[in-house]
């Protein structure tokens, strides 16, 4: 069964938006975890739209399952990630006019950067997967980097609206997934799936780990956390 690590970013967002003291993204990690989560992502951006360096700080003191750093592979980045040592970084391309990532890293235009960066993380005991587009080229790229796994880019999948494209689609993160796995790498699966579009993803049973967010926040206004999480777990399997 895929595991499901809980993307809270959003309440933090929300948070954000007032300057406030709340909704607490500590609070909602816990409540995650005690729905089934089987991690917590989060994604410290550059421009600290949402999550904040104190948030970090705690939940890396806090969870008590696994805590994925999705990040930028910049220095600052570099240096937070090497004091807060999370179980794993995941490396984001980031672009600050975005209202969220568009895609995923072009890892052979960047890959004498990525390695050394890659290296000094697993150096300090971080996992580290890069956030790519479903093309075997980047898996094979990706390979080369020494990096532990993927996380294959959904997103153009779940906004596809014709079935014949969407199938084609899914094809393509089939492939990606079966040849990462192939490769010995972690594979783990990520944007845009909601409660409906993961049901066919989850098929794939080379899909070790979905990182999902947004559509288990936006649930949980209605639902709560714990339940939103479990609901999720359960179209996971």
């Amino acid at each position: 069964m895929a595991r499901l690590s809980v993307n809270i970013d959003h309440v933090a967002t929300i948070r954000q938006a007032r300057c406030a003291k709340e909704p607490d993204p500590v609070t909602a990690a816990s409540l995650a975890e005690l729905g089934g989560a089987d991690g917590i992502t989060i994604h410290l951006r550059e421009d600290r739209r949402h999550i904040q360096d104190r948030d970090a700080i705690i939940l890396r003191k806090t969870v008590k399952t696994k805590l994925n750093l999705e990040m930028a592979g910049t220095q600052e980045m570099m240096k937070i990630a090497l004091e807060l040592k999370p179980d794993m970084v995941t490396l984001v391309p980031e672009k600050r006019q975005e209202l969220t990532t568009e895609g995923g890293l072009d890892v052979r235009t960047q890959k004498d950067h990525l390695k050394k960066f890659i290296a000094t993380l697993k150096e300090a005991g971080i996992r580290v997967s890069l956030f790519i587009d479903p093309e075997p080229e980047q898996v094979k790229a990706s390979h080369r980097m020494d990096t532990n796994g993927i996380e294959i880019h959904t997103g153009k999948y779940c906004d596809m609206q014709d079935g014949v494209l969407k199938d084609k689609e899914l094809e393509r993160i089939y492939n990606t997934a079966l040849l990462a796995s192939k490769l010995g790498m972690a594979v783990h699966a990520g944007h845009g799936l909601d409660y409906y579009n993961i049901k066919r993803v989850a098929e794939i049973k080379e899909i070790e780990e979905f990182a999902i967010g947004f559509s288990i926040i936006a649930r949980s206004v209605f639902v709560g956390i714990e339940r939103a999480v479990r609901e999720m777990k359960e179209l996971a399997k």
